[in-house]
């Protein structure tokens, strides 16, 4: 057992509320002067490509244990998904032209080019943050959910297609193609409490 003494010398972790309030001071900072520099394309670049500069692990210790409804939870998918498109283009356009057949409509939501390349990927990623600077923050919510709904679609498709050969794959792809879409419905909620004024 440790004495009070040596238990008070150990570092915890932050506290839970000054986290919380350093996510949101930061996210709405970010997201205010983003919006006030909007006319900057150079200031809409340095924010669009902030884990580029900063890295995961920076973006991730400010936002990634906020709640999905808020804006620090919001952003937090929104550069996680832009990171994920940037690690792994080919497969992300795969399964994108693979549920697009199937999810139409949130296909045309996310206006990505057709047939989507890596290339197509990556900028749609980049389009979607500028948006959050640029254009209305539900629009671009919408937009990503639209997004991870296709992309879900396909990895669900996938997972059909290879469960003949590895059933361990087929499970992982499924869980995969629910988190998408766990992660696309956070991200509709939070377009919806935006347009309300109630995302902070």
């Amino acid at each position: 057992m440790l004495s009070p003494q040596e238990a008070e010398q150990i570092a915890g972790d932050i506290d839970p509320a000054v986290r919380s309030e350093l996510a949101h001071t930061t996210a709405g900072a970010l997201v205010l002067g983003g919006r006030d520099g909007a006319e900057d394309s150079e200031l809409v670049r340095r924010l669009i490509t902030l884990v580029d500069t900063e890295g995961l692990d920076t973006v991730a210790s400010m936002w990634s244990q906020s709640p999905a409804d808020t804006l620090p939870g919001a952003l937090w998918r929104l550069y996680l998904l832009r990171e994920w498109t940037r690690r792994d283009p080919h497969t992300i356009a795969e399964r994108y032209h693979l549920g697009l057949h199937r999810a139409e409509v949130a296909g045309v939501v996310a206006g990505v080019a057709s047939p989507p390349g890596p290339d197509q990927i990556r900028e749609l990623a980049d389009a979607v943050l500028s948006g959050v600077f640029r254009g209305d923050l539900g629009v671009t919510l919408d937009r990503a959910a639209a997004f991870l709904r296709v992309l879900a679609t396909g990895s669900a498709m996938d997972a059909d297609w290879v469960e003949l050969d590895d059933r361990d794959r087929a499970t992982r792809l499924t869980r995969n193609a629910g988190a998408l879409l766990d992660t696309a419905t956070d991200l509709e909620n939070a377009a919806a409490l935006w347009r309300a004024g109630r995302l902070d």
